[in-house]
């Protein structure tokens, strides 16, 4: 069986419709995949924003009309790129697994200098939903007092992009991971002179991959669509085999969320689904074209809540109230066989650590990048207060396989066999907190917990909650099943009555 498959003539675009076709082909070897690329709409103007061209669809317009006139069989798109609207002559058939939806900031290292002397930060990007959604993080989370920041315009594919990042004016450059990872990770000799490029690129730069919770990505962003017309029944029942039912119904979720608010790339709004064993998380951020600012992040949990109680059976009501422990530090050297260090609070970096750059750095979570950033430290990317369990997935972008080491307390959980370090040692405080009468519990660390049950031997049968990671299976370890919430004020919110 002989099918033509169509996609845009892109480096990136070439990259994405082969791996289709791949995958296409060792589902059934029986089938023949020729290509045709083609340039675009969207190709040929490469000088208006996308969110000012009134034309819907840029991208995948002239694709979609090639289906319709049977010239090829199906069509392999950026699923971000297609219209909210659907089309009645066509369907998406199928998806591969989803790529990582974040974005990811390039600082040009020779500008940064500058940067920290004058605090006046040139980025480029296209995204109103980046500018409106970054303005503030990178001002709180760049290891810079920020007094200026810049968002300009900037179109072409991603290599065209990157170059641009060194003309006069331009300090940083947002891209999606996705579409580096890809362009970095392509197989076919015909990318080695643009793989080069990239990779030369990159290693001069400072890379930052931006939390979805404060940036949430482009519905359906690093999501392949597969287009096919709707009377082919004979391609659909090929494409079932190879679609990720998973990555549709996550994709087809964003998308829904976000023809609520209006649709369309012009919009300043983020939103991306992550599934977990715990639930559905839902990332919403941005402004909508009426001035309702969005800001939700929230649970779907897969596990049925217990009923509400009263805020007097509930303990902590505040985080601060949960810290059982003082810290003391133990004088540590980082060993050089390390290139990536996990940090669990940001305490746990030393103030005589390693270099800015000398390292990758993974915070656990915001407010301990934020308090990193504060002391000067170039953070990469944060596991987003969702446990070490979630892969930073970076080694593609640091070009090479990371070795690992969490910084943490000397009873510190390790996951998984990860390497760790001790940098400091929790001494209890006292006098501790008195949890008679309180039934209702949320654990902020697994060492509270364990400190706490030390000294209530009660505690096992009182209904417990904490947020995804090491607290999780700390409080499993003692036969305890918790109920996860994302952090302490979801819990307070929800629970009480």
């Amino acid at each position: 069986m002989r099918l033509v498959l169509a996609a845009r003539r892109s480096e990136l675009a070439r990259i994405q419709a082969i791996q289709v076709g791949n995958t296409l082909q060792k589902a059934h070897p029986q089938v023949k995949v020729e290509y045709s690329f083609h340039e675009s709409l969207g190709d040929k103007n490469q000088n208006d924003p996308l969110w000012q061209m009134p034309e819907k669809g840029v991208f995948t317009q002239d694709l979609r009309e090639g289906l319709l006139a049977r010239r090829y069989d199906l069509a392999v798109h950026s699923w971000k790129d297609l219209t909210i609207e659907e089309d009645p002559q066509t369907e998406i058939a199928a998806t591969l697994p989803r790529a990582d939806m974040r974005d990811v900031l390039l600082v040009r290292a020779d500008r940064w200098p500058q940067v920290e002397r004058t605090g006046q930060l040139t980025i480029l990007t296209s995204s109103p939903r980046r500018a409106y959604n970054l303005e503030p993080f990178l001002r709180r989370e760049l290891p810079a007092k920020i007094s200026e920041l810049k968002f300009e315009p900037v179109r072409g594919n991603v290599q065209t992009r990157v170059r641009k990042m060194w003309q006069p004016g331009a300090d940083g450059l947002i891209v999606a991971k996705a579409a580096l990872d890809r362009l970095l990770e392509a197989e076919s000799s015909e990318f080695v002179e643009t793989k080069a490029a990239l990779r030369q690129a990159i290693t001069e730069c400072r890379f930052m991959v931006l939390p979805l919770r404060a940036n949430p990505a482009a519905p359906a962003q690093g999501a392949l669509a597969i287009e096919i017309k709707r009377d082919r029944s004979d391609v659909k029942a090929l494409l079932e085999t190879i679609n990720c039912v998973e990555t549709s119904e996550v994709v087809s979720r964003e998308r829904e969320i976000l023809r609520m608010y209006g649709g369309g790339c012009h919009q300043k709004i983020g939103v991306s689904v992550l599934r977990r064993s715990y639930g559905e998380i839902t990332f919403l951020r941005g402004l909508t074209d009426d001035g309702c600012v969005l800001d939700n992040y929230s649970l779907r949990p897969s596990q049925t809540r217990p009923p509400k109680i009263a805020r007097d059976q509930m303990w902590p009501m505040k985080p601060a109230d949960a810290d059982w422990f003082k810290r003391e530090r133990i004088p540590v050297t980082i060993s050089d066989t390390f290139s990536a260090l996990w940090v669990a609070k940001a305490d746990a970096l030393p103030d005589d650590g390693p270099g800015k750059v000398s390292k990758i750095i993974w915070a656990s979570g915001l407010k301990t990048w934020e308090r990193l950033a504060q002391r000067g430290v170039w953070v990469n990317g944060s596991a987003e207060g969702l446990g070490e369990q979630e892969p930073p997935g970076i080694n593609t972008l640091a070009g090479a396989e990371l070795t690992w080491l969490k910084l943490t307390h000397a009873d510190g959980f390790a996951w998984n066999g990860t390497n760790t370090l001790a940098t400091y040692r929790l001494v209890p405080k006292d006098p501790t907190p008195d949890l008679r009468g309180r039934k209702y519990f949320f654990w902020t660390s697994g060492s509270g917990f364990e400190r706490a049950l030390s000294l209530n031997s009660w505690l096992p049968e009182m209904t417990h909650f904490c947020g995804p990671g090491n607290t999780e299976k700390i409080l499993n370890q003692h036969g305890v099943k918790p109920h996860i919430f994302l952090d302490h004020d979801e819990w307070l919110k929800e629970m009480s009555l």
